[in-house]
């Protein structure tokens, strides 16, 4: 099982003027669509459909396990028809967001604009700890999330079946 480092802090605004200046640079957009198939306190199982800007869509499926900003995952493509399946006759919504990802001094930060709620976040995945330790924040970024637990996705995903 792999580990995933992370930090995740709130975005007051999308860095228009950052990638305009060329302080960022952009990597990628997708369009992700995320839905949970099982979780618990402390591990949850979800699928995600990936449709990037030129419209070629992908599709996972991912474990992971923990709290804070290091967990263990797991996350491997799957097919199309396994994916539909899996979601068939669920009757479960998508968490929608578009996610931007842009380079910054050898980093990639992802930014989450969700579709669904009025929220952009900022994710750094760090390749150990102490990188995640030594990590300046940029000027750009909110505060930092922690474990707030209304940010977390499963969170936003378990409010959106409420309310259906």
């Amino acid at each position: 099982m792999g580990k995933e480092i992370e930090k995740k802090f709130l975005l007051p605004a999308f860095p228009a003027g950052e990638l305009d200046e060329g302080t960022i640079k952009l990597v990628s957009k997708q369009y992700i669509y995320q839905t949970y198939l099982a979780f618990s306190e402390d591990q949850e199982i979800r699928v995600r459909k990936l449709v990037d800007s030129s419209g070629q869509t992908t599709y996972t499926h991912t474990f992971k396990s923990g709290h804070g900003m290091v967990r263990e995952e797991i996350e491997y493509g799957i097919s199309e028809p396994v994916y539909k399946q899996l979601l068939e006759r669920t009757g479960l919504i998508p968490l929608e967001k578009i996610r931007t990802t842009v380079e910054c001094g050898g980093l990639f930060f992802e930014i989450d604009e969700y579709k669904q709620v009025d929220l952009a976040v900022v994710e750094v995945e760090f390749p150990d700890v102490a990188a995640a330790e030594r990590f300046e924040v940029p000027a750009w970024f909110g505060r930092e999330l922690g474990a707030e637990e209304e940010f977390r996705n499963k969170s936003m995903w378990i409010a959106l079946q409420d309310k259906s």
